[in-house]
């Protein structure tokens, strides 16, 4: 038998151990189940900000709460309708010039070689024009679509879970923490779809008054990657460069698409965003690039997107129990143990 205080004593390690077991059992869970799980998280989501909708409708017009979720959810499906189709309109646009762009960056591979040389700089020419021939570009351009179209297009699953939801909600009354977890993450999601609806809408502006071939996919990417946060707005302003440079080569249309994207991004961002969310999901930067991390590895793309949310959640879970509290101060940012 062991004394009373040395088991105190290694009751920590026992909880911090048994944690670990359970995150690792939790992520193999996730990983393994990732085909139906995912289509369900993103169905909760969706029910969650669709009942705040169909909410404030009773409460502004005296909607039937019902037919506002209804209404809701037809949104949705015709935000998702509308973008596969822009992203098929711009992709066929891009390919029909595929002669036209192999040729400009032809041109611009022989005016690169060309000064090299004058600085002294020698390299195989046609070294450089074989690889450049291999580089999968269009091939890349049909995939990144196809696959954004599948996962906007795949929506059976998430339908029937979204119906399920909607079924449930006229049930018993929730607990207080579902309750907290819905207000929150729904306040959340309305205002990050709020604000990529604008980064969207004003990057197609941007692109579509410089005649840019895909403006209308980059803006659909653009409204997707900013629910990434820090790395999202990034990647969604330097997107349009390869395609502007094989339009039209190295001149001041790129100039001009950086400076106003990242103007744009950065009032959105750091601006708007900031003042509308206050602080957010309350949880540390250095923490959300972690669980950009993690969830990305774990579901892909749609992994990265939803991670703030779904980190959130687990932070207000967290802080129900005061043996997890500490874990839940520490994706907060609060890295004082008790």
């Amino acid at each position: 038998m062991f004394p009373k205080n040395s088991l105190e004593k290694l009751a920590p390690i026992n909880t911090v151990c048994l944690m670990i077991l359970a995150a690792s059992a939790a992520t193999w869970v996730l990983v393994y189940t990732k085909t139906v799980l995912m289509p369900f998280v993103i169905a909760l989501f969706i029910s969650m900000v669709a009942g705040t909708l169909a909410g404030w409708l009773k409460q502004k017009w005296k909607v039937p709460y019902g037919l506002g979720l209804v209404l809701s959810f037809l949104a949705f499906l015709a935000i998702i309708a509308l973008s596969v189709l822009f992203i098929s309109g711009s992709i066929e646009s891009f390919v029909a010039g595929a002669d036209i762009y192999a040729e400009r960056l032809n041109d611009t591979l022989d005016w690169l070689l060309l000064n090299a040389q004058k600085y002294g700089i020698n390299m195989n020419a046609q070294f450089v024009a074989d690889t450049v021939d291999k580089l999968p570009v269009f091939n890349m351009v049909k995939s990144v679509g196809s696959t954004l179209v599948s996962i906007l297009t795949n929506l059976m699953l998430i339908t029937l879970f979204v119906i399920f939801i909607f079924m449930g909600k006229a049930s018993a009354e929730k607990p207080a923490l579902v309750g907290n977890i819905q207000k929150q993450i729904s306040f959340y999601l309305l205002i990050k779809i709020f604000v990529s609806l604008l980064a969207a809408g004003f990057t197609w502006i941007v692109l579509a008054s410089i005649k840019t071939e895909l403006a209308s996919m980059l803006a659909v990417l653009t409204f997707v990657l900013n629910f990434i946060p820090n790395i999202g707005p990034f990647i969604s302003t330097m997107l349009p460069m390869p395609v502007l440079f094989l339009q039209y080569g190295l001149d001041w249309h790129i100039l001009l698409a950086l400076i106003l994207l990242t103007t744009l991004h950065f009032i959105i961002g750091n601006i708007l965003e900031t003042k509308w969310l206050g602080k957010g999901m309350d949880l540390d930067p250095l923490v959300v690039i972690a669980c950009l991390i993690f969830w990305a590895l774990v579901w892909g793309i749609m992994g990265a997107l939803l991670a703030v949310p779904m980190t959130a959640i687990i932070k207000m879970a967290l802080e129900r129990n005061e043996t997890t509290k500490p874990l839940a101060d520490l994706l907060g940012g609060k890295y004082a143990f008790k």
